[in-house]
């Protein structure tokens, strides 16, 4: 169970973000607000029981919104109940430019150090308002860091007692 809030730090570009978890038996609600250079966004996320996503909404100053919504096994739809074939089967996602929804994955996996997962992720930018499919390998190596990667990226997270980024090298640093 979590009731916490925490801050990050943007290092490229310059960020401040603050969000606030509360995990309870039932659910997982998650509020944030990052102020980047360009708009400001505003993220909630709400997670199952079993720390599963089932709904997100996006939405930045200058008024653009996104929202998803998900089965809890993998079946996405967008704000109009349109079903979104390019994200099934995504178990998460990743939202840029926020290191919090790294943690979504480690929540909810069973993990041995030096044994790397894969996910589908759903994976949004936010700087355009899109989601693509994403596929990452998260690899933990002792209790407080693990390895993170993409095709084309690579960085060792480190994380604290449960399992949020405290230091995501170049990117994003806690500021609580």
């Amino acid at each position: 169970m979590l009731d916490r809030s925490i801050r990050w730090r943007g290092l490229d570009p310059i960020t401040l973000e603050h969000c606030h978890i509360i995990s309870t038996e039932r659910d997982t609600r998650i509020r944030g607000t990052i102020i980047t250079p360009e708009y400001g966004l505003f993220y909630r996320i709400k997670l199952d029981d079993r720390e599963h996503i089932r709904t997100l909404k996006l939405e930045r100053t200058d008024g653009a919104v996104l929202e998803l919504f998900s089965d809890g096994a993998g079946n996405w739809s967008d704000d109009r109940a349109e079903p979104l074939p390019a994200l099934r089967n995504c178990s998460d996602i990743d939202i840029w430019p926020t290191p919090l929804t790294n943690s979504l994955p480690l929540w909810r996996t069973e993990w041995s150090d030096n044994q790397p997962q894969r996910f589908a992720m759903a994976w949004i930018d936010a700087d355009e308002m899109s989601v693509v499919r994403q596929e990452q390998i998260y690899c933990r190596i002792d209790l407080t860091h693990f390895r993170f990667q993409t095709a084309e990226f690579e960085r060792i997270l480190e994380v604290d007692a449960d399992m949020i980024v405290l230091n995501y090298p170049g990117l994003f640093e806690r500021a609580d």
